[in-house]
Order: C-alpha cells, then structure tokens, then sequence
C-alpha cells in the first residue's frame, strides 16, 4: 500500500526538476527574446584607436554565418576587417545598420581591402537574417546565439552595439562604443587602411 505515496513524491519532484530546468527570466537571452530592453547597456558613441605598439594578439573568430555558412578570421588576413556586435533587439544597433550599409558599399565599390562582418548576439540565426533582410544589409553576419564569440574580441566589446576595425594582422587598430557615425567609421577604417 505504500506505493501510493511515491506517486505523489515522485510527481513533486519531477515539477520541481522542471521547475528548475526553466529559464531565468532575468537572463541576456530571455530579455533578448521579449524585446523590452530591460537592463539594456549601450555605448555613448565614442571611439578609441590602438596604436600598433598597444595592439594585441590577432583576433580569432570563427563559426557560421545566419545563411548557416562557415566563417573565420583567417579569411580576411591581409585586409582590414570591421567587425559590429549587433542584435535586432538593440535599438542603436538597428539604427546604425544603415550607415555600417552605406560605407560597406562604398569600400566595397572602392575595391578596398576591406571585409565587413557582423556578430548577431544573443538571438536566434533566424531573426537575425529577418532583421538583416528588412534592413537591406548585404554584408554577412556570424550568429551568436550562445554569445560565445564575444570572448574573442578580448574584451573590447563590452557593450551592444559595438564597432571594431582590425588591422591587416588581424588586431584590434580601433572601437566605437555605441551607434557608430559615418564619418567617423569611414576615417577609423582609411586610416588603418593606409598604415599597408
């Protein structure tokens, strides 16, 4: 007759498990997901550059672009590379996506040796191409759902939207903290472009 009270037993703990097992709601991801950003941290728009002698190890970012393509950073050496953290759900993000649009094309049509490479943080491939596609952004973006490739800018990304141009080594020459400006990106990338 006891069997009848481990019934009741194992059904409290199986919710309990569940229970626990649920997401926080509190998490980057879940706030993510909701769209009220809440507990949101942005950059004011300022930049910094590195000179060469304060530039780091090379920054090594690999994995798969929305479209599901694999990417690295060992592709664009020899170039310079302009990498922006972004997320549908960041209001700044979105609204700089035009200017990062507008000089992409410009170096692009230029034939500079520029590549440029979006981070999709903490959102799903899927929302991230949707919000590229409405934006009319043809530059590629790698998908970082888990927010796994942010350790690999070596903490110089520490806000969203973020904006950095790596030197042809694959260094971090500059950052923008923040909404970017066209001509204050178009001046960070010629410049690190001429130190060839």
């Amino acid at each position: 007759m006891r069997s009848y009270a481990v019934w009741p037993a194992t059904a409290l703990l199986v919710a309990g498990l569940l229970a626990g097992c649920s997401e926080d709601p509190n998490s980057v991801a879940a706030q993510a997901r909701t769209g009220d950003q809440k507990g949101y941290v942005s950059g004011d728009g300022s930049f910094q550059t590195y000179a060469v002698t304060e530039r780091g190890a090379p920054v090594e970012l690999a994995g798969s672009l929305l479209d599901g393509t694999a990417w690295q950073s060992a592709q664009a050496r020899g170039k310079v590379v302009v990498i922006n953290v972004w997320a549908s759900w960041c209001a700044p993000c979105v609204s700089e996506l035009p200017v990062l649009e507008k000089v992409w094309a410009a170096k692009s049509a230029a034939k500079e040796p520029v590549v440029f490479i979006g981070i999709d943080f903490r959102e799903s491939a899927e929302r991230g191409r949707a919000m590229l596609e409405k934006a009319a952004v043809t530059y590629p973006s790698l998908s970082d759902e888990s927010g796994v490739l942010i350790l690999a800018l070596q903490g110089k990304a520490p806000t969203v939207p973020t904006t950095l141009v790596l030197d042809h080594q694959g260094r971090i020459a500059a950052r923008v903290s923040g909404a970017v400006q066209e001509s204050i990106l178009t001046g960070l990338i010629d410049d690190v472009v001429a130190e060839s």
